[in-house]
């Protein structure tokens, strides 16, 4: 009987295929990725420190019709938000010490417009050396990872 073992390159091949997904989506994002137009919504920004650099700071831009009603503060941390003359929270800015190989989780509830299809959260994570990186999907970012796609309510 003749027994097949797998060619090490393929092997290797297929390792990368599965772990490099993984890899990708190991970014500062927030969750969940879809929600519902008019809901209220517990949304989690997750921010990891991949590499050597602890991160300092994450920062979220509240999108326009998006109102957010609590935040949640992990015990022994700071956050600061800036509001519009009307009240309105338009930013949240977490400050913390996240070492590398670590990441923390920051909660909110927000209630979503009724109007919109998809909200972009730009989402920036700040590193003990003052470097800066963008997550939003657009010109300024360089991953997709604060998109959160939004459904009709039911009639």
């Amino acid at each position: 009987m003749k027994v097949l073992r797998p060619h090490l390159p393929y092997a290797v091949t297929i390792a990368l295929v599965l772990v490099i997904p993984v890899i990708a989506q190991a970014h500062t994002t927030i969750w969940p990725r879809q929600s519902m137009a008019g809901a209220t919504e517990k949304y989690t920004v997750r921010v990891p420190s991949e590499g050597k650099l602890a991160t300092t700071a994450a920062e979220l831009e509240v999108p326009d019709g998006v109102v957010v009603e609590v935040i949640g503060m992990p015990a022994g941390w700071k956050y600061e938000v800036k509001r519009r003359d009307d009240g309105r929270i338009i930013a949240i800015t977490w400050l913390m010490n996240i070492k590398p190989g670590e990441f923390a989780e920051f909660s909110f509830i927000a209630r979503n417009p009724r109007d919109q299809d998809q909200l972009v959260w730009p989402l920036r994570q700040r590193f003990e050396d003052g470097s800066v990186t963008d997550y939003t999907n657009g010109p300024q970012g360089i991953r997709p990872t604060a998109v959160v796609k939004l459904t009709p309510r039911p009639d």
